[in-house]
């Protein structure tokens, strides 16, 4: 299992554009708002949440392989050392 350290802040970040995600595709799917208004603010949200979305799935990935490397350089330094 691979282990990823997320400060409280990006994590917070992550939180709010899924909620923003869902907010949006419940708008869209939702018969309570007039149809246009409706569906610009669900497509608003739905857009808006993937562009923020990627940098930070990025940055987290980003952060899984450094993790990785550092563990396989501190473990081949074990092996190296008896």
């Amino acid at each position: 299992m691979q282990e990823t350290q997320v400060s409280l802040p990006e994590l917070a970040v992550i939180e709010m554009t899924r909620v923003a995600l869902g907010v949006g595709i419940g708008l869209l799917v939702a018969k309570r708002m007039s149809g246009s208004a409706r569906k610009a603010v669900g497509w608003a949200l739905i857009i808006s949440s993937a562009i923020v979305t990627i940098p930070l799935a990025a940055d987290v990935l980003h952060k899984a392989r450094l993790t990785r490397e550092a563990s396989m350089r501190a473990q081949a330094r074990v092996d190296v050392y008896p």
